[in-house]
């Protein structure tokens, strides 16, 4: 059994404090429960004082939540604990985070104020939340940028307060691992009283070290990371949950330990992406769109024959399904060829050289290849393999028109033919098909894209059909809408089991 580290996620303070992500009662609850079955062990609820909005967060996420500890934050003032003590009154596990200033520039700039009274105000103020919670966490703000032996001195009489746990936070980003680092590893040292609380980091990534910082606080005895769902809050952000989790996870042999359900982390990654309008940088360690693509052909080739040779975690760990091997210039036969077997296709060595050639030429073209350009590549091949074909179409629409559709289909050799009306020329063209196969297929989604831009466009259309309560998928390109539409009906009937006809 390795160290255990505890995590607290701070998404629903520090996290929703970026302008324009602003949630909702109802909304912080639904995140809420989904940390908790992510297995984060303290949820910090939000800032009761602040807003009436705030407070009635607080209570709501207390009475919804049960196991993690819910943590209210305040400053070294009073009122602000006597309101955060009233909004966690139903929560099972009930945290006061309370703390001050303790650098130079917060005790002489920020507070106007001298390092003995700070001393004495954050003493006050763990002795006072101490009446409410037996749980009190303190939190000696600019940390980062204050003075080793001072600190040392606050976080040694706020312990002996009754302090549980005493936050470390970088509160400005400033540090560098090794500085961040030698002050955890500083206090550990020289504070007499360190064995009775936890040391807890909550670094900020303005120079795009939080998660460096936090590794080598916790290396240095920090049991406790604040952090939020891919990085969020202010500024350039917060240390991000995953990258800490897998970090560790990936290093076993450091032997620390967390309590949270990885496979879960895409999905709370999405849903916090999708509630708080805040997008995902696709080269976002662990949940960015990138993560586990591979465009190179070096690259793809080595994942093909073992993941392992260029990914050191495995999609499926942290909730997606499997790495993406995506198609552009750079990508060679072997990502090609495994793409199309996935599609369905197995070409003979001459067919698949053929088809990388177009392959490569269409890629020059798009940054990026999607399964539909694939199909486009191999239809003719595909064509000839389908038992039903479209033969001819003949449409007829226009306005004070009723669209009438001609469709004559070659199923397995023998020619069909069927006149009908619809709502549409797409819907003529379908109830004509369905007229010549004597089959209730029922259009459930219908997608039309284009491949290029301009009036001659390849026109892509979608489609998702049902038939005896079974889902199938059809595709189809042309120029002609019609067709393409006629087409992509015509190839999810063939993936049926074999049609009949008159």
């Amino acid at each position: 059994m390795g160290d255990r580290l505890y995590i607290f996620d701070t998404t629903l303070r520090d996290g929703e404090q970026v302008p324009g992500c602003q949630l909702n009662t109802v909304e912080k609850i639904e995140v809420a429960k989904a940390l908790e079955k992510l297995g984060v062990d303290v949820i910090e609820a939000g800032f009761p004082v602040s807003s009436p909005g705030d407070f009635k967060s607080v209570v709501e996420i207390s009475k919804s939540v049960t196991w993690p500890s819910i943590c209210a934050l305040t400053r070294a003032v009073e009122k602000d604990i006597d309101v955060a003590a009233q909004a966690l009154q139903y929560a099972k596990r009930k945290r006061i985070h309370t703390g001050i200033g303790t650098s130079f520039y917060h005790i002489h700039h920020k507070l106007n104020s001298n390092p003995d009274e700070i001393l004495e105000r954050a003493v006050a103020a763990v002795k006072y939340a101490k009446k409410y919670v037996e749980d009190v966490e303190f939190y000696a703000e600019d940390a980062g940028r204050s003075d080793n032996e001072y600190l040392a001195r606050v976080v040694e009489a706020v312990i002996k307060a009754g302090a549980t746990v005493v936050n470390i936070p970088d509160t400005t980003g400033y540090c560098l691992p090794d500085m961040f680092g030698e002050k955890i590893k500083y206090l550990c040292d020289n504070v007499s009283n360190i064995d009775k609380a936890i040391i807890a980091t909550h670094c900020h990534n303005d120079l795009g070290m939080a998660t460096a910082n936090t590794i080598a606080g916790v290396l240095n005895g920090a049991r406790q990371v604040e952090v939020t769902i891919n990085g969020i809050g202010e500024r350039a952000g917060n240390t991000s949950l995953e990258e800490v989790v897998m970090a560790f996870k990936s290093h076993k042999d450091r032997n620390i330990e967390t309590n949270i359900n990885t496979k879960r982390i895409y999905g709370i990654s999405r849903m916090i992406s999708s509630l708080m309008n805040m997008p995902v940088q696709p080269n976002k360690a662990i949940v960015g769109r990138n993560a586990f693509a591979h465009s190179s052909g070096i690259h793809q080739d080595g994942v093909l024959k073992n993941r392992e040779n260029y990914e050191i975690i495995d999609p499926a760990d942290v909730g997606i399904n499997e790495s993406s091997i995506m198609l552009t210039a750079r990508s060679g036969r072997a990502a090609l060829k495994h793409r199309l077997e996935l599609l369905g296709f197995k070409l003979e060595k001459e067919k698949l050289d053929t088809v990388y050639e177009e392959f490569l030429k269409l890629a020059d073209k798009k940054k990026d290849i999607k399964e539909d350009d694939l199909l486009l590549l191999v239809g003719d091949a595909r064509k000839e393999e389908r038992r039903i074909k479209l033969d001819f179409l003949q449409v007829v629409s226009g306005k004070n028109m009723v669209p009438m559709a001609t469709v004559r289909l070659d199923i397995a050799g023998e020619i069909f033919s069927a006149t009908e009306s619809g709502n549409g020329p797409v819907d003529a063209a379908i109830n004509a098909v369905r007229n010549i196969i004597h089959r209730k297929v029922t259009v459930e989604e219908f997608l039309i894209q284009t491949i290029t831009r301009g009036s001659d466009d390849i026109g892509k259309v979608h489609m998702q059909v049902e038939h005896n309560e079974q889902t199938y998928h059809g595709f189809g390109a042309n120029t002609d809408i019609m067709t393409a539409s006629t087409e992509a009906f015509i190839d999810a009937i063939n993936k049926m089991t074999p049609a009949t006809a008159n």
